[in-house]
């Protein structure tokens, strides 16, 4: 038996304590593959994805009382997993900086990606994703919901409260740097 997703009556659910839970599982099962590798294409590693992961679901559960129909839900667990994953990003760079040689042994993003058992890809899915990791933050994160999930600029400009001409331009100078980073291999 499939059932029709129905985002008005999800949120309805959600907001009522007796249907709270049954729909936050339904919520869930929904979201979880795209918010897992909207966070995986931002930290790489899949262990630091799948804690993420639980860890949005986690935010969004203690935050159901401030979600505000306004905005769609995806919109809203987007937005949670973008900001939970720059920040682990950034968190991570700093104690990075402090122990470089001992966090990660000298290997680069996509040495570290290959050794990951959970990575599927080849070496130039490596190199992309190592290039990719040069942006910064934000710069990565819009790239990797235009490049990879296909989002329309108006989406992203939802989840990431930035106009739409501010996306494409960073989009453009993200692939410009990206490109730039594989001429420089041959």
């Amino acid at each position: 038996m499939t059932e029709i997703y129905d985002e008005k009556q999800l949120c309805t659910r959600l907001a009522a304590p007796e249907t709270r839970r049954e729909a936050f599982g339904q919520m869930v099962n929904l979201y979880s593959e795209q918010l897992y590798w909207q966070i995986r294409r931002i930290v790489l590693v899949h262990d630091d994805a799948d804690d993420l992961l639980q860890e949005v679901f986690l935010k969004a559960w203690n935050s159901l009382d401030t979600f505000r129909s306004d905005s769609k839900l995806s919109t809203w667990l987007h937005r949670i997993a973008i900001n939970i994953s720059i920040d682990f990003v950034r968190h991570k760079k700093a104690i990075d900086m402090v122990n470089a040689d001992a966090v990660n042994n000298g290997l680069s993003i996509a040495d570290r990606l290959t050794a990951d058992e959970y990575f599927d890809g080849n070496e130039i899915q490596a190199a992309l994703q190592e290039a990719i990791a040069q942006l910064p933050e934000k710069q990565r994160a819009i790239f990797n919901m235009r490049y990879f999930d296909e989002m329309k600029y108006s989406d992203i400009s939802d989840i990431l409260g930035t106009s739409v001409g501010a996306l494409k331009a960073s989009y453009h100078i993200a692939v410009k740097k990206i490109s730039e980073y594989f001429h420089s291999l041959d």
